[in-house]
């Protein structure tokens, strides 16, 4: 299992804490520390969607100009997540051949029971 994300957000730290509470064994990629590159990007894009990825509602999203907000598509929302990956919702996760985004304990304790 390998857990993508930003050391210093308040819903990886609690996603990280939970799998260490389970005793399941992961791998933490920082975007900011580590770095994202785009073959990585375009599959997770292709599991989940470029939507699901996209945070609209943290402050990354809410600094961009309301032209780059009103007019996102896949391709310009790809570049953005590229060079800013802040901007992705936290945290992804791969797990096997899955990829999931986000964190709630309940969905986790049903989807990774098995780890």
């Amino acid at each position: 299992m390998k857990l993508y994300g930003i050391r210093n957000c308040d819903t990886v730290k609690k996603a990280r804490k939970w799998l260490e509470e389970q005793g399941i064994a992961h791998d933490f990629h920082d975007f900011k520390k580590d770095g994202l590159d785009a073959s990585l990007l375009q599959r997770w894009e292709q599991a989940v969607g470029w939507e699901t990825l996209l945070n609209r509602r943290g402050t990354t999203w809410r600094k961009l100009p309301d032209e780059v907000r009103d007019t996102i598509s896949a391709q310009s929302a790809h570049e953005l997540m590229l060079e800013n990956p802040s901007i992705i919702k936290r945290p992804v996760v791969e797990h096997g051949d899955n990829v999931s985004v986000g964190f709630k304990a309940d969905d986790w304790a049903k989807q990774f029971s098995n780890a």
